[in-house]
């Protein structure tokens, strides 16, 4: 049912977007001076450009699309799939997760947002949690994360079989200003600063953390006619929950490193460092490395942008196992927050 009401809640926004996008079209004059003279312009303020009457151009989505704090709302719909290597056995698996992530800007006074990410995840592990329960054993969870839930810290093959199903949840709140900063050389930088919490919402125990956690969040990025360069920080400490299950004390940085081809297209990646101070030594850390590309079109009336990345962990643990390679696609669809009078 959980699942059902996720595909749902999917349909639902991107019908919605799609339905409000192509009513606003509709009653547009793109012919007339006015729109013209905000085509031209790609750092037309979107909130003008519709109040005009005007339809922004599918480049000046994109750029708002880039800033990971900007004016639009955003479903993120992404599928990772990780290749999980014990290094101790030689023993291989493969885990996915589709990650569901809802952000939205909510205006908080003059000069100020609060940038709202929700996260759903439904990860697939290789363990069977029945067999699991059969050993006693209280091994499980993933590592709490705004984009890359972790590697099942239990021993591939342990257990064998699949356990599929609803993960854990989490929210992140940026307070950020709505101006960006001008740089002289040209480009823009922006930041946000907030918070983040994790529910334990996991159907099944080797889904989850059991967990509840919560920690502070940053983020800071900058956005230039090539180049965008940044990342986001996030660290989750459990304070309640299932005493029987292992503590949370985690951090996720996730850098991005985009490069422009053209208004509409890059290649880079945006890796998650996952760094678990529970562990000892190197087998705190995962670091990866990627390279992939992304593309924004119109699909119908609503810019989505596309993107697939390949992964490889330079650094991981020794001891338990870990990510080896991480195969990720997504697609984004989006729609200037200037349409949702709420979110002003």
């Amino acid at each position: 049912m959980q699942k059902s009401m996720f595909k749902a809640l999917i349909t639902a926004l991107c019908v919605s977007a799609l339905t409000v996008h192509a009513t606003e079209e509709e009653a547009s004059e793109p012919d007339s001076v006015e729109c013209l003279a905000f085509k031209a312009d790609p750092d037309a303020d979107l909130g003008d450009v519709l109040r005009a009457g005007c339809q922004p151009t599918l480049t000046q989505m994109s750029a708002l699309m880039d800033n990971p704090v900007g004016n639009v709302a955003m479903l993120f719909t992404q599928y990772d799939s990780y290749l999980i290597r014990n290094d101790a056995t030689g023993d291989e698996e493969v885990q996915g997760n589709l990650m569901g992530i809802l952000q939205f800007p909510k205006g908080i006074s003059k000069n100020w947002n609060l940038i709202n990410r929700i996260v759903v995840n439904i990860p697939s592990v290789p363990l069977d949690q029945d067999d699991l329960d059969d050993l006693g054993s209280d091994m499980g969870g993933t590592i709490p994360g705004h984009i890359n839930p972790g590697p099942t810290p239990s021993l591939v093959n342990l257990a064998g079989g699949r356990t599929t199903g609803f993960g854990d949840m989490y929210y992140v709140g940026l307070f950020a200003p709505k101006d960006a900063i001008s740089y002289d050389g040209g480009g823009k930088g922006v930041w946000g600063v907030g918070f983040d919490v994790g529910l334990p919402t996991a159907t099944e125990d080797v889904l989850g953390t059991g967990k509840w956690s919560a920690g502070p969040s940053a983020l800071y990025a900058y956005l230039g006619s090539k180049w965008k360069v940044g990342g986001l920080l996030q660290h989750y400490r459990d304070f309640a929950g299932d005493s029987d299950r292992d503590d949370v004390n985690t951090t996720n940085l996730q850098y991005l490193l985009y490069y422009s081809l053209n208004e509409t297209t890059s290649i880079g990646a945006a890796p998650n460092i996952i760094i678990d101070w529970e562990q000892d030594g190197i087998d705190r850390f995962t670091v990866p490395v990627g390279i992939g590309i992304n593309k924004t079109i119109n699909f119908g009336k609503v810019p989505i942008r596309f993107g697939i990345e390949a992964m490889y962990s330079v650094v991981r643990p020794n001891d338990i196992p870990g990510s080896r390679w991480n195969f990720r696609f997504y697609f984004i669809p989006a729609v200037p927050s200037a349409l949702f009078g709420w979110m002003k």
